[in-house]
């Protein structure tokens, strides 16, 4: 061959714009290798003292691939034979011949460490596990003067039935969230049968979901749906929007509230109640 890249096996995300660099530099020079500036200070040492500082200005961390016109490499390997020597550059340059430096990439770094390994597994996404969750409640209307619907009060000639404030749209966002890191449900968390849980507002149930999804990872997204006649939730989403999102500490971009209707089908149509489904997707890290 006229041209040989040597490749750490330890360094597995090499991109293919190093590589090509270095083949290219191989059109003018004997020898090149990918690397990047030392950007962190660097200290020497004396019995575990800091002994000085080493002026940085000049200094690279090597990196592979390393690329020879192969005639070179092979002589030098020859010349060198049974010598400590740390890379194939340090070979070509026991020999004199110059060898370049073109520009590598950070991520190209060696997996020499398990705290390496962790943090190559993240780069390529296998540190996280995301994983979606969805919840559905119903609650059946009765004579009142307000519906909570996604933590917000709106005037209405029904309210929901339940033993909290049966905020339909919380409930099944809640279960969502519960369901995507496999909790269980609501009713195992805050049960019916409790009294201290009578009439109390939704969003401490939401609270509760959200600080365990937190625990084991991060809420990339919420999604509910609202299914009634009446009320009209168009002029109340951006308020609901706003709720959810200070209850779970997301931007509201990350939070989506809709509604529609069966076209007065079901008990929903015959305004017999107000049914929720709701869609929650979490990263869990590793």
């Amino acid at each position: 061959p006229d041209r040989v890249l040597v490749h750490d096996a330890a360094r597995p995300l090499v991109d293919r714009a190093t590589i090509d660099r270095v083949l290219d530099a191989l059109d003018e020079a004997e020898a090149a290798i990918a690397a990047v500036p030392v950007v962190d200070t660097i200290k020497r040492a004396e019995a575990g003292i800091a002994a000085g500082t080493v002026d940085r200005s000049g200094l690279w961390q090597a990196q592979t691939p390393q690329g020879f016109r192969f005639p070179a490499l092979l002589a030098a390997h020859r010349a060198v034979a049974g010598e400590a020597l740390t890379d194939d550059a340090a070979v070509a340059e026991r020999q004199g011949i110059a060898v370049r430096l073109v520009e590598g990439h950070v991520d190209n770094f060696k997996i020499t460490t398990e705290a390496d390994l962790t943090r190559a597994e993240r780069l390529l996404g296998g540190a996280a596990d995301i994983r979606t969750g969805t919840g559905f409640d119903v609650h059946r209307l009765i004579p009142g003067d307000a519906v909570i619907l996604c933590g917000i009060r709106i005037p209405h000639g029904f309210k929901l039935e339940g033993h909290s404030d049966a905020d339909v749209g919380l409930h099944a966002l809640t279960d969502a969230l519960l369901g995507a890191i496999g909790a269980g449900d609501i009713g195992q968390h805050f049960p019916p049968s409790e009294e201290r849980w009578r009439g109390a507002d939704s969003a401490a149930f939401l609270a509760h979901a959200g600080e365990l999804v937190r625990a084991r990872g991060t809420i990339l997204n919420v999604d509910v749906t609202l299914l009634c006649e009446r009320p009209k939730v168009g002029p109340h989403r951006a308020a609901m929007v706003a709720r959810i999102a200070e209850v779970l500490g997301l931007d509201a971009e990350r939070v989506s509230v809709k509604a529609t209707t069966t076209e007065r089908l079901g008990f929903t149509g015959r305004e017999e109640g107000i049914a929720a489904q709701a869609s929650a997707s979490v990263r869990i890290e590793r």
